[in-house]
């Protein structure tokens, strides 16, 4: 499992590098309608194609939406399961929290019938 972890916190930092640009996270809110052409997820965002290009690039670099090409025409999509990483990480730190909260709980209950 160790050997894995180098690969996975990368995916992961790929995964939230990704999200942490507003534009991007854009394309993947309009990406939940459906599947969109390069221009029809372009058109609301007033900047040139090929840096919008570039969003779509490490969107799908990241395994968050995937693409394909039919003749002079890319269609975006999502790929859900690019998400599993950050949702199996944030579920780790979730159940840590709770299980430290629990524990605080469980402490000031002993506290207060201590008294």
């Amino acid at each position: 499992m160790l050997r894995h972890m180098p690969k996975h916190a990368a995916q992961l930092d790929q995964v939230f590098r990704a999200l942490a640009d507003p534009t991007r996270r854009e394309v993947i809110e309009r990406l939940g309608s459906g599947p969109a052409t390069t221009s029809e997820l372009a058109a609301p965002f007033a900047m040139a194609l090929p840096s919008f290009t570039q969003h779509l690039a490490m969107l799908e670099g990241a395994g968050l939406v995937a693409s394909e090409k039919q003749g002079r025409t890319r269609t975006y999509r999502l790929a859900p399961s690019g998400l599993d990483t950050a949702e199996d990480w944030l579920a780790g730190r979730r159940r840590t929290w709770e299980q430290r909260l629990d524990q605080l709980d469980q402490f000031l209950i002993d506290q207060q019938e201590s008294s």
